[in-house]
């Protein structure tokens, strides 16, 4: 399988993995490992060209092992992305071991085609790029508020690796994370990642998140648009992707601000023992 064949919200995914990951192509699938994060789901997992077949469990938890587990035990779960929709009637066996089956809604932006909020967020609200060699803290802090059911000191050390990558690609130029204060306090935080520094490139956001204390508040409308406006204004980006949970109410705030679906993708997911909570452990390939 190559790299040239993936849909647009894979494709945009290997901006991080270029950064930090180890990628192979194989005959039957891509591997992606990063070493320095072994929690990080979506950053050590197999991507398959086409949907497995329901009596091919074995055969993908061995592959998994293989490249994955055997290599770097540290990565107690299973993923698989799926470059392509699943078969009609589901996958019973994969369900009945206890996989989730993951869709995300891809959603892009052109230049142009910005809105404006809908509505003004409360407070005193200040939008601006983060200093993560010296707001990295409380960047951790906002997004550990809500760990989506993982084991929380695992969480915390999977995003602080994750914000650390982020921090040496924001050094080469290729990403910028954003926080928004509210009243003096940091209630809200993305990252923007670009594929290239020259202008006409892909620029993609990384894991919004919303503190549950000032969630309602129009605060992720606000950060997400003057995050748009950024890479249109600064980058001269060509369009900006987003990939997100098509049931959940983000979604619907990113198109009040003129995101448009384009595409979807699909995922199997088997959480690591210890994350297996009752809320959702990945939240598709844009929460962790």
């Amino acid at each position: 399988m190559k790299l040239d064949e993936l849909r647009p919200g894979w494709r945009t995914d290997f901006i991080l993995h270029r950064e930090g990951a180890l990628v192979h192509e194989r005959e039957d699938c891509i591997v992606v490992r990063t070493p320095s994060n072994p929690g990080f789901y979506w950053g050590n997992f197999l991507l398959l060209p086409a949907p497995p077949r329901d009596d091919a469990l074995a055969h993908w938890l061995a592959r998994f092992d293989e490249e994955i587990t055997d290599v770097q035990p540290a990565s107690g779960h299973v993923a698989l992305g799926v470059n392509g929709p699943p078969a009609a009637g589901g996958l019973p066996a994969w369900t009945a071991a206890g996989f989730e089956l993951i869709e995300t809604a891809v959603i892009e932006q052109l230049p142009g085609e910005l809105r404006a909020p809908p509505r003004t967020p409360r407070g005193v609200v200040q939008v601006r790029p983060l200093e993560l060699a010296r707001e990295m803290d409380a960047v951790i802090a906002q997004q550990l508020a809500d760990p989506h059911g993982f084991e929380p000191e695992g969480y915390e050390r999977h995003r602080r690796a994750q914000m650390q990558r982020y921090a040496a690609m924001a050094e080469c130029g290729l990403a910028v994370w954003f926080g928004a204060w509210c009243d003096g306090e940091l209630a809200a935080d993305c990252g923007l990642m670009r594929d290239g520094s020259k202008p006409g490139a892909t620029g993609r956001f990384q894991h919004v998140t919303t503190h549950p204390a000032w969630r309602r508040r129009g605060l992720c409308s606000a950060l997400v648009h003057a995050v748009t406006r950024f890479g249109f204004e600064h980058w001269q980006l060509a369009r900006v992707v987003m990939c997100a949970d098509p049931e959940d109410v983000a979604i619907g705030i990113y198109e009040a601000l003129g995101y448009r679906r384009i595409d979807r993708e699909w995922a199997l997911q088997l959480r690591a023992p210890q994350d297996r909570g009752d809320a959702a452990g990945a939240g598709g390939t844009e929460a962790v």
